[in-house]
């Protein structure tokens, strides 16, 4: 199985998420990041949730460039 690893709704749906585009810009407009505040600490994400983020980006996963891209848009 070949899975795509650098599209958000590809995320979206690893997250358990729903992946269409409408859901992914209402989520960035309803949960916004301090800068002081890493992705995978914010108070939205089930801990499960967390845990992925936070092990895609310390072991620089596939993952981990559209972690950084969904980062970018919260604080954005």
């Amino acid at each position: 199985m070949n899975i795509e690893f650098n599209t958000l709704g590809a995320l979206f749906s690893q997250l358990g998420l729903p992946s269409d585009d409408d859901f992914i810009n209402r989520f960035v407009d309803e949960h916004k990041l301090d800068k002081s505040i890493r992705i995978d600490q914010a108070s939205f994400w089930s801990p499960n949730k967390a845990r992925f983020l936070r092990d895609a980006i310390e072991e620089d996963a596939e993952w981990a460039g559209i972690v950084d891209q969904l980062d970018g848009r919260l604080r954005g």
